[in-house]
């Protein structure tokens, strides 16, 4: 088939500050592992957003030689909550105006006068998306379920099936499993408050950058000579900075990030309790090789599969295999494109 006649689905990653787009054929390869990135520019609103996305869109097929009636659908990966399908609520990071937005109808409606047709479009939570890519990549042609976990800022977690779709729960709040309580009898923690309002303990507090401020403050005192214990700089100042001192064998960065490691492979098992995946996927800044060394990415992976080893069933120990994620930033628009392109086969 000649590559001007092939069908394309597009995946629009629409993030707080960048967005990006990706895309893939039909058979569910990917166009390019080059992303366009753009400025979401929310600033400017809901409209510019809207019209912010098109425009990136038609770049992106020009660059690639490609027409928009090759386009077959569109996948978008957004951030949540969601109250209901397609309309944003209130996110930290978004502005007022986008409180209560119906994305969906505005995407749709923008995609319909560029490309003069309809265009299927389908939206998702950005972490179940950028799973669904994880899923394609770890499992290959083989049907197995994956599970993603993601520490970042937050803990992005996704449950992919065998079909290649994602755990989205029937109000769209499926696989919010970084809000669940973390089983603090065995680490050893207070409970801290979680930014979602929660104050049993989330998982994320423990696993994620939102927790670190705490678990610095709680270990520090056992350093009293080190940089961190002088410096005078905010608490999520220090956070950031301890992904740099790990790499350098820092004792007290080391420290942290073995016990989040244990914390996550806690995780890990209590998960496979309710989903017995065979994959499971870590992805996030500290799987990032630009971010971190090989022996650090390896301790951590190792501590966290000592960690839930113990609490699986033999079975579970034998066959769910572990690994850091490969996609990185492609993740969320391929995932977005995959999506549609699995939707539309439905």
């Amino acid at each position: 088939m000649a590559g001007a006649a092939r069908r394309v689905f597009l995946g629009t990653d629409g993030g707080a500050t960048t967005s990006k787009v990706g895309a893939v054929w039909q058979d569910g390869t990917t166009v390019s592992t080059r992303l366009l990135q753009r400025p979401t520019g929310s600033e400017g609103g809901p409209d510019a957003v809207v019209q912010a996305w098109v425009a990136a869109a038609s770049d992106y097929l020009t660059e690639h030689g490609l027409e928009w009636d090759q386009v077959q659908g569109v996948g978008l990966a957004i951030p949540g909550p969601y109250p209901r399908y397609g309309v944003l609520g209130r996110s930290p990071n978004l502005p007022e105006s986008f409180v209560d937005w119906n994305v969906h109808e505005a995407y749709s409606q923008a995609l319909v006068a560029r490309a003069g047709r309809a265009v299927p479009l389908v939206v998702g939570n950005d972490g179940n998306m950028g799973g669904v890519a994880e899923a394609q990549h770890v499992r290959g042609s083989r049907q197995a379920t994956v599970l993603m976990l993601a520490p970042g800022s937050g803990l992005g977690c996704a449950f992919v099936d065998r079909h290649g779709l994602p755990l989205d729960g029937d109000t769209l709040n499926g696989m919010e499993a970084a809000h669940m309580p973390a089983p603090l009898h065995l680490l050893d923690e207070p409970a801290y408050p979680c930014g979602c309002g929660r104050t049993w303990g989330c998982v994320e507090m423990y696993t994620a950058l939102a927790g670190l401020p705490y678990l610095i403050e709680r270990r520090l005192p056992q350093y009293p000579d080190h940089e961190l214990a002088r410096s005078s700089a905010p608490p999520r100042e220090k956070a950031f900075a301890l992904r740099g001192l790990a790499q350098k064998g820092d004792p007290l960065a080391q420290e942290i990030f073995d016990f989040q490691a244990r914390a996550l492979g806690l995780h890990v098992a209590n998960l496979a309790m309710a989903l017995d995946p065979e994959f499971v996927v870590i992805g996030g800044g500290l799987m990032d090789p630009e971010a971190t060394t090989t022996a650090f990415r390896e301790r951590y992976l190792r501590l966290l599969r000592e960690a839930a080893d113990p609490h699986l069933w033999p079975a579970q120990r034998e066959r769910l295999t572990l690994v850091p994620a490969a996609l990185g930033d492609l993740s969320q628009a391929i995932g977005a494109a995959l999506t549609s392109l699995y939707k539309s086969q439905a």
